[in-house]
């Protein structure tokens, strides 16, 4: 009897062995990977993904010229035709971005290919979408190397990233902006605060930029197509230059800026970029599979590992949704894909709860108004913190000093928004929340009240800085834009803000700044004091801080004479 036990309890454990799952990391920054599902069908080639207030998607298709409204669940619809589109290759209808203040103003903007042989902006209006507007245009095209996205920034700034457009000598040709990362205003303007004068250039000696995103402290980063070897993700700062076509990767260069990250062409081709919970998600097309980067608090890169590989074929957009959830898109029918009859799709990938993230954040701290004028305001907090990690932060309003409903007028990932086409001589109220990977939704701020200034020609300033560089002993705080939104030439501005403790001034730029212990004040200089309506100025600071000290200023407010 012994001899037939035993044979069978080491078959029973052999079964038990055989049975047990794969151990598998399926969490990872935030969202879990395990139960991404398939939410949008029967898309042809989208580019890019942008979203509305009521929380649908608005996406671009190249290959069409449709801009199509997608909802989880439901078909496509379209919304718009972009006129005038030449799709050929890698070029067609290509980013497109939601403003910042879509509830007030409804501009969609788009980046894409004409007939008329160059890359082109325009804005439209969904309620009357054949009317398109050209910002900006002149942008060197050809059928590769198009470069495409589009993102507005933390300040309020329209991002545009183009390609080289297979003439190499356009990435170190500051006269062209073919090869660049291109930082404008809303109206396609040059704003104040750019490395180059009269120019719309932010940084330059790029191939094909397909990807741009913003961390939680603001700082920039871009996904870049190599041309044999190296594919990188860079972080972008002002004035920069990447190396194209000089080298690809790591340079060994001090003239040119190196890669935070980099993979072979085989193992990425990077296309949409996006950043949640400390990480970026880094969209591959001929890698088929979406790469996910952590970052330190510095913004120094982790181990990339690599999500979706191979499960729904070539990647090109990733973002995250007011949702919560992590929406990337497929690009198999762009005629380097082998897609299935659904495709192309949208991918959804939720937040990491597995019953187990029940942890609200702490609600933001010391929300303070700053800026205000006949037609806006500027909102900042303290950041919030969470078990897992703060995603962002909703922004919410209210009419007049009491009663009324609060409703959400805005999302940021960072610690200030700035609200837009408000009426003069009215009261708000606002508040903001922020929220978590697991869709956690902490309490509410305390509320601020703000009373617009009357319109007409009246004065007003609105300022908004910018961390450009960090480091343990201290930071560089550049541009802080400071712009006279009223409808009067303005003689002079004064600019105020709070220094964490122990942090100290120790250098400034075009203006005259007079610190204090803790609020520091600057005035404009006798060549930066006269700006028409409309127009902007910029000046930079530099602080000293304590080793472990994380602070930041805050609380910056303008006035005008």
């Amino acid at each position: 009897m012994r001899a037939r036990v035993i044979p069978a309890l080491i078959l029973a454990l052999l079964a038990l062995v055989i049975n047990v799952p794969e151990a598998r990391a399926q969490v990872v920054g935030g969202f879990d990977f395990a139960r991404a599902e398939v939410s949008v069908t029967g898309l042809q080639v989208p580019w890019a993904l942008a979203f509305l207030p009521d929380g649908s998607a608005l996406a671009s298709e190249r290959n069409t010229g449709r801009i199509m409204r997608v909802r989880p669940g439901q078909a496509p619809t379209q919304a718009a035709m972009i006129n005038g589109v030449s799709a050929s290759g890698e070029s067609g209808l290509l980013g497109i971005a939601v403003s910042p203040s879509y509830a007030q103003d409804g501009w969609v903007y788009a980046y894409f290919t004409s007939t008329s042989g160059d890359n082109r902006l325009v804005r439209l209006q969904l309620s009357a979408p054949q009317t398109q507007t050209v910002i900006f245009s002149g942008v060197p095209s050809a059928t590769i190397h198009d470069g495409g996205r589009i993102a507005f920034g933390p300040d309020g700034m329209l991002y545009v990233a183009t390609g080289d457009a297979s003439t190499t000598a356009n990435a170190q040709n500051l006269n062209s902006p073919a090869g660049k990362i291109l930082r404008m205003t809303p109206t396609g303007g040059i704003p104040s605060g750019n490395p180059f004068t009269n120019s719309r250039v932010w940084s330059y000696g790029h191939r094909n930029v397909q990807g741009l995103a913003w961390d939680g402290q603001g700082r920039m980063y871009a996904t870049e197509f190599g041309q044999n070897t190296w594919d990188e993700i860079n972080q972008i700062v002002a004035g920069g230059n990447y190396g194209w076509p000089t080298c690809e990767g790591n340079c060994g260069n001090s003239s040119f800026r190196n890669p935070i990250v980099t993979w072979t062409t085989a193992e990425a081709s990077p296309s949409g970029l996006a950043y949640a919970n400390n990480t970026l998600f880094a969209a591959g097309l001929r890698g088929q599979r979406l790469w996910t980067v952590p970052l330190t608090g510095n913004g120094t890169p982790g181990t990339p590992l690599a999500e979706l590989q191979s499960a729904y074929g070539r990647l090109r957009g990733v973002a995250v949704g007011p949702d919560g959830w992590l929406w990337v898109t497929t690009s198999n029918r762009d005629g380097r894909g082998s897609p299935v009859a659904q495709d192309d799709r949208v991918i959804r990938v939720p937040p990491a709860t597995s019953g187990t993230d029940t942890t609200a954040p702490t609600a933001p701290g010391n929300l303070s108004a700053s800026g205000t004028t006949a037609a806006g305001t500027t909102l900042s907090w303290s950041a919030s913190t969470d078990d897992v990690g703060v995603s962002g932060y909703n922004v919410l309003r209210a009419p007049g000093s009491s009663g009324g409903t609060f409703t959400q007028v805005g999302t940021s990932a960072t610690t200030s928004f700035t609200n837009t086409g408000l009426s003069p001589s009215t009261t708000y109220r606002y508040q903001v929340r922020a929220r978590d990977a697991a869709g956690n939704l902490s309490p509410v701020s305390n509320t601020v009240m703000v009373t617009t200034s009357p319109g007409g020609g009246t004065g007003g300033c609105t300022v908004t800085a910018t961390t450009q560089s960090q480091w343990q002993t201290g930071y560089v705080v550049q541009p802080v834009t400071v712009t006279n939104t009223g409808t009067s030439t303005t003689t002079g501005w004064t600019v105020t803000f709070s220094l964490p403790s122990g942090h100290t001034t120790t250098g400034y730029w075009n203006a005259v700044i007079t610190p204090g212990p803790q609020i520091v004040t600057v005035r404009n200089t006798p060549n930066n004091g006269t700006l028409a309506p409309g127009q902007s100025t910029s000046f930079g600071f530099q602080v000293s801080r304590p080793s472990g000290s994380s602070g930041m200023p805050s609380g910056y407010q303008c006035s005008s004479s």
